[in-house]
């Protein structure tokens, strides 16, 4: 539970003089917002049939001010649903994202519907996470990121955690913020985020902490966001394009942490525009989390509701209009299962099709050597068993996809296949 401790008096009228946010911020200017019009369609225009996708572009269309009210509605309704009929299934990560989106750029004297109902819900699922690490080897149920999302919701619509759990959960040395043997960057930013909420919070609302956790909770920031630094590549961009955007949130509300010429903003903001105008953000979801950043939001801002300015005449967003039908064409690619042994086989599939069709094409081929099982995720289809092996966060291990023998930063679901690719499902740790 959050308890109430005495701040100095001279450090409390200090934090009240600062700025709210001492934020370094780089943005899209209004005369560019065109070239966001990519994201907005990638978005409007999609199907969305699994609530937790609607949360992710429902929070994210909110967060840019972009309103349109027939797909918000749609979307709103769906993830109302599927907090309603689905909680049980709900991850914590999954239903924390869901509050963050119901709730969103709320007018401060209204609550979303069944919010503190909610905010139980997911205290509980929290709980569950924290007992499951405390008795596997420190493993959450989901991992670090969902317990970013938590954290993070918790914080904003003012629920329940122990400041000093929060601040011995992020330190940077976990283990839960390395996939394999790499830094996580979107799971060190989401940290970033849930930190910097519970500093503030215990600043403003006078919680009760040991001075030791604020110090703690401080050191984990500033140790984040050079790990977060440390990934920034030559062309601007922070981890992969789809880390980027959480990165940006992440850098925007920690500028005391790092000198200016350690990050040029610009030079990302830049890059990250490029990309789009490549077609890099086809999926709602990876859209949907570089949106906020182009628009110089941060999740942070949820809650203000005077942050949610109305863009949307700005934005191109447009009907669908329909493709014209072309007849399909074949290519062939090489696809193996790698457990202790490798199964390989050869597989012909549309052109345009992901490395999801591949798998199903071999299942029908062979599916004691190829049968797999998946789940649905806010990024697609997740691959959770091949011939009966299954993922399991406890012992850290997952299916990791690859293309000529090189991880793809892509999901099953959204990686587009080309002709003459070596494709492999590979059993690994992190």
């Amino acid at each position: 539970m959050r308890q109430l401790c005495q701040l100095p008096l001279v450090g409390l009228l200090l934090f009240v003089l600062l700025p709210s946010q001492l934020c370094n911020i780089c943005e899209v200017q209004e005369e560019d917002y065109s070239q966001l019009d990519p994201l907005i369609s990638t978005m409007v225009k999609s199907k969305y049939t699994r609530g937790i996708q609607a949360a992710n572009v429902l929070l994210s269309l909110k967060l840019a001010g972009i309103s349109d009210q027939s797909s918000e509605g749609q979307m709103t309704r769906q993830v109302e649903d599927d907090v309603t009929n689905n909680m049980s299934n709900l991850t914590s990560g999954q239903l924390a994202l869901s509050i963050m989106a119901l709730g969103a750029c709320q007018n401060p004297n209204t609550y979303f519907k069944q919010d503190r109902y909610l905010i139980r819900q997911l205290e509980t699922k929290f709980k569950a996470e924290i007992e499951n690490m405390e008795r596997n080897d420190g493993n959450p149920l989901t991992n670090y990121y969902q317990l970013g999302l938590d954290v993070l919701a918790l914080c904003l619509f003012k629920g329940n955690y122990s400041t000093t759990k929060v601040a011995e959960l992020f330190t940077p040395e976990n283990k839960n913020f390395r996939l394999g043997h790499k830094f996580s960057v979107d799971t060190g930013a989401m940290a970033v985020l849930a930190l910097t909420c519970v500093k503030r919070s215990t600043y403003r609302e006078n919680i009760k902490c040991h001075k030791k956790d604020l110090k703690r909770i401080k050191y984990n920031i500033a140790s984040l966001v050079k790990k977060i630094l440390h990934e920034k590549k030559e062309n601007g961009l922070i981890g992969n394009i789809y880390s980027t955007g959480e990165a940006m949130q992440a850098l925007f509300v920690s500028s005391r942490h790092y000198k200016e010429r350690e990050w040029e903003c610009q030079r990302t903001l830049d890059k990250v525009l490029e990309e789009i105008s490549h077609g890099a953000f086809r999926m709602p979801i990876a859209a949907a989390q570089v949106l906020p950043a182009l628009m110089g939001k941060t999740l942070l801002d949820i809650n203000k509701y005077s942050c949610c300015i109305n863009n949307t005449g700005y934005f191109n967003i447009s009907p669908v209009t329909a493709t014209p039908t072309v007849s399909p064409s074949y290519i062939k690619v090489h696809y193996s299962v790698k457990i202790r042994e490798t199964y390989s086989t050869e597989i012909t599939v549309r052109k345009g099709s992901v490395f999801l069709d591949v798998m199903e094409e071999a299942q029908k081929i062979n599916k004691t050597e190829f049968g797999f099982t998946s789940v649905e995720s806010s990024w697609g289809p997740y691959i959770t068993s091949v011939q009966g092996v299954t993922a399991n966060n406890n012992n850290r291990t997952y299916w990791q996809l690859l293309n000529n023998g090189k991880p793809l930063d892509q999901g099953v679901g959204s990686y587009i296949v080309h002709e003459g690719d070596n494709l492999e499902v590979r059993w690994s740790t992190y």
